[in-house]
């Protein structure tokens, strides 16, 4: 009987369950755990257990969710059974947990998702097998009980179990993958709390694999090999990652305290010999108890732990008699729990005592079911031989009768028989009574010889008593063999009575043949209506089937038709389609052409699949094809490549209309390729038209953009050497400082630049060379237009950005220019360089080491501009410090004149501020419209 729970206990078991379950990256402590277990034995359920651990902050915090996994693990395989049946309902809770934490790809994320994971399937597998307890403890007897001994009982058995395993093995191995191997994470408060949920995972896992082994046997041992061919792969490859497991785990120094695990054999159980079965030895994992401290003992009175992880309790004389009361708390538990487990295994045995008799009802049921049913198969074999008889042997009726009657003669022959051995058997044994009667009288006449030679008297009396005890025995086996004769008779008798019954079975089986033989002809004209009844079904399955078919290719013809009426749809002229896209979908549109060539009219699944995808792929082609006649230059051509869409389009129609009257497609299929084809051929000479003369110079163009770009960023660097020479010559101060460092800073930026370059112009080479093959520099280039037009358009970047650093450092140095334009200049450079590496990696080999070098000089240009911003804050700090306002010498008014200013100043910078923000977005919107129509 469950115990009630008052508000104190219930306020100290949710604190145990804080304790056990918290945000600390720490394993779980066990005696919180033993708390939390003992508490299901006093409720008699998990109910109290789940009401208290939803309202942990599980899906806000990864540690709380994956000690909650840990903690429900040990709550199913220790507490009350009814923990599995109260758990069941609380599936959906784990699952979300689940859920939500695994969008984490990795870490806890992906651990809590495979841990909810293994839960649910624990708790389905229970529920599959309510025998089997939470800790899966069971006997050979048990596990066989379980079963029920059938093979059917046991190859699902083992597919749960393989699944179960499954589960485990996924989250050792993303437990381990976790911490990286690293051995040395295990002796951590994280790497512990990470691997201490894998100690209940090898307790089941030890279990199901002892029993698969056995159940793998048992199924070889009845069921050929073959069919068991995906049971050994699959028992294989657990196997081995059982072994790994086994040994990662063993090796872990966190582990040798916490359980012993014994070592799985080199190799796995051959199950194809039997007598790897017999040297097959079960062994078990051993959790050692932990030592109950002094603290859990007292607070184990109300079966909750509250103490304190960073207190321990000091216990003196004075508390003498609360650890007494204690104790005798602890030994009326004790006492409780250990009736409450008496109670419930007269209960689980009573339970199993009735499912016993049920299956046992239920086995006699099926039997009496399959002989019913064997009885009815072998009527309905009389009936259809009867039939045959019947029909061609209707004179083999009187032969059968004088064949029965003759069977009866020799049964009554072999009875007749029979009476006669009996009664030869009785006369031997009276002969055999006369025989033993004669030795009687012979041993008396012996025993009366001795018997006179001491007391004659006394033994004559003796021979006498004894002599009428023998002649009583006798008169008992007279009697005897009186009531065996009797019996004989009346079987005789019996067998003449069974002769007269079988003759008037003989009589009623006549009757019985004619009334069958009516019946098989009842039969026989019921299936000639059957055979006429499927025949029409068929056909209307056919019609159907056509007008299915019918039906869909007419859906797919309305498709193409909306395509080619949105030809002339004015609303797509503003539709942009690339030639090279258009190019990359006629190798899928005349796949679904050759697909229709050879279609059998039968195959209606492949006429549908077929037409869908013509008819969308082709809608989708022509679209594109309008789309892609837009951007060509001369209108006469674009309309006639529109034409020759719808051109196309009518052709496919009529490819649809074939495959829908059940007509030959070949010459249909080959028509509408060749206007594929003339599509295709259109848009490459729209694409030409697009490159015009351009195309043939851009390799001069793109060496002439470079040697500009060159000659931009060494003009630069000259410069900014001229302009640090004279500012040396003609400033002095924090002038001279300012202009040195800003200066330095620069030609610093532009070696960077310079070595970017240099850079960059040996990977376009190496790119160049990789890719032309036979083909000139000037044709890669020309082949490879839209890489060479991204690629002047990075260096005409780098070029402008470097001379509007210099512009900038020279009205910085010369004419007192603002600070923030090196800013900007420096930025704008980066935007630049970065552009043009962009450009050059498109292409590139990722291991080239042309590559990584201008990768590396990216980051040093990087690097150097923010050198230059960070000196610019610098310099900018000095000439603040060097213009500071002094403040001493001014009177009330003109400090309050100065502020006024300075307020009207701040507004002004603000509204400056707020309109060159405007027209720097405008600027930006106004580029990339620019630069998009430069693609286009």
């Amino acid at each position: 009987m469950a115990r009630e729970y008052t508000t104190r206990d219930l306020e100290k078991y949710s604190q145990a369950l804080q304790k056990a379950i918290n945000s600390h990256e720490t394993p779980v402590k066990q005696k919180h755990v033993r708390s939390a277990i003992i508490g299901t034995f006093h409720t008699q359920s998990a109910k109290t257990f789940w009401a208290y651990a939803l309202r942990l902050p599980a899906m806000d915090d990864r540690i709380v969710a994956w000690k909650l996994c840990h903690v429900v693990h040990k709550i199913l395989r220790e507490g009350h059974p009814l923990c599995l049946v109260d758990s069941q309902r609380h599936r959906k809770d784990l699952e979300e947990i689940g859920r939500l934490w695994g969008h984490l790809k990795e870490g806890y994320g992906k651990m809590i998702r495979l841990y909810t994971l293994l839960l649910i399937n624990k708790l389905e597998f229970h529920r599959r097998n309510p025998r089997f307890p939470g800790h899966l403890g069971v006997t050979a007897e048990e596990l066989e009980s379980i079963a029920g001994n059938d093979i059917n009982n046991y190859f699902e058995m083992t597919v749960e179990m393989f699944d179960y395993l499954d589960h485990i093995l996924d989250l050792q191995e993303a437990v381990f993958g976790s911490l990286n191997m690293a051995r040395s994470n295990s002796m951590t408060s994280a790497g512990q709390c990470r691997l201490a949920p894998l100690i209940p995972c090898i307790q089941d896992a030890s279990k199901l694999y002892d029993y698969c082994v056995k159940i793998m046997f048992k199924l070889h041992m009845t069921l050929p090999p073959d069919i068991l061919a995906g049971h050994r792969d699959r028992f294989l490859k657990q196997f081995k990652a059982l072994k790994k497991f086994y040994e990662s785990t063993s090796n872990l120094q966190y582990f040798k305290d916490l359980i012993a695990i014994p070592p799985l054999p080199e190799n796995p159980p051959n199950f194809l010999i039997m007598g790897d079965f017999r040297t097959y030895v079960t062994q078990e994992v051993v959790v050692p108890q932990e030592p109950e401290h002094e603290e859990e003992l007292v607070n184990e009175g109300s079966l909750i732990d509250t103490t304190d992880d960073s207190t321990v309790e000091n216990h003196n004389s004075s508390n003498a008699s609360i650890t007494s009361a204690a104790h005798q708390e602890i030994i009326n538990e004790r006492e409780f729990l250990r009736s409450q487990c008496e109670k419930l295994r007269h209960e689980v045995n009573a339970l199993m005592e009735k499912n016993e008799r049920d299956v046992a009802k239920l086995q006699n049921k099926i039997s009496h079911l399959e002989t019913d049913l064997a009885t009815k198969d072998s009527e309905l074999v009389q009936e259809r031989q009867v039939k045959e008889d019947l029909l061609n042997q209707s004179f083999a009726v009187a032969q059968s009768q004088d064949t029965e009657q003759k069977v009866k003669n020799e049964k009554f022959d072999k009875l007749k028989d029979l009476y006669v051995k009996l009664r030869d058997e009785h006369i031997q044994k009276i002969r055999e009574k006369a025989e033993i009667e004669k030795k009687l009288v012979s041993a008396l006449k012996n025993l009366e010889r001795l018997n006179e030679m001491e007391r004659e008297k006394e033994r004559l009396e003796e021979a006498e008593k004894q002599k009428t005890a023998e002649l009583s025995n006798l008169q008992k086996d007279k009697e005897l063999f009186n009531m065996e004769t009797e019996i004989l008779k009346k079987s005789v008798a019996d067998a003449c009575r069974e002769r007269d019954a079988i003759h008037i079975e003989l009589s009623n089986v006549i009757e019985e043949k004619e009334t069958l033989k009516k019946k098989s002809e009842e039969l026989a004209y019921k299936f000639l209506d059957l055979e006429r009844q499927l025949d029409n079904e068929q056909k209307e399955l056919q019609r159907r089937l056509k007008a299915i078919v019918e039906k869909s290719i007419e859906n797919s013809e309305d498709i193409l038709k909306h395509a080619i009426h949105e030809i002339d749809n004015p609303a797509l002229t503003a539709l942009r389609c690339s030639p090279d896209y258009l190019r990359s979908l006629t190798d899928g549109c005349l796949e679904s052409l050759q697909d229709s060539a050879h279609i059998e009219s039968t195959n209606y699944v492949l006429i549908i699949t077929t037409a869908s995808k013509i008819a969308h792929r082709h809608a989708t082609y022509i679209l594109q094809g309008r789309a892609t006649s837009n951007i060509s230059p001369d209108i006469t051509f674009g309309e006639k490549m529109e034409e020759a869409c719808k051109i196309l389009g009518q052709a496919v129609l009529r490819l649809l209309h074939s495959l829908k009257k059940e007509e030959k497609t070949e010459a249909f299929v080959k028509e509408a390729m060749e206007k594929l084809e003339e599509v295709a051929s259109l848009a490459d000479s729209i694409n030409l038209s697009l490159l015009g003369e351009n195309s043939e110079n851009l390799a001069d163009l793109l060496e002439s953009e470079m040697a500009e770009m060159d000659k931009a960023i060494e003009q630069a660097a000259n410069r900014i050497q001229d302009m640090l020479t004279n500012s040396r010559a003609a400033d002095s101060g924090i002038k001279l400082e300012v202009n040195e460092k800003i200066l330095d800073s620069c030609t610093t930026l532009m070696q960077a630049i310079r070595l970017l370059v240099q850079k960059s112009r040996f990977l376009q080479a190496e790119i160049v060379g990789q890719g032309r093959g036979t083909a000139s520099a000037k044709e890669f280039y020309k082949r490879n237009h839209q890489w060479t037009d991204g690629f002047i358009s990075a260096a005409k970047a780098v070029a402008v950005a470097a001379k509007f650093l210099l512009t900038a450092a020279d009205k910085v140095v010369t004419s007192n220019g603002k600070l923030e334009q090196l800013v900007v200049a420096a930025q704008e450079i980066a935007a630049s360089t970065a552009q043009l590496v962009v450009a050059s990696r498109v292409k590139a080999d990722r291991n080239s080491n042309n590559l990584q070098q201008l990768t590396h000089a990216s980051k040093g240009v990087t690097t150097a501009t923010g050198t230059v911003v960070a000196t610019v804050k610098d310099c900018s700090q000095l000439i603040d410090e060097a213009e500071e306002l002094d403040v001493s010498n001014m009177t009330l008014h003109q400090a309050k004149r100065l502020e006024m200013d300075s307020q009207v100043r701040v507004l002004e910078l603000e509204k400056e501020l707020e309109q060159e923000r405007y027209r720097l977005a405008k600027l930006r919107r106004h580029h990339y419209q620019l630069a998009g129509e430069s693609e286009a």
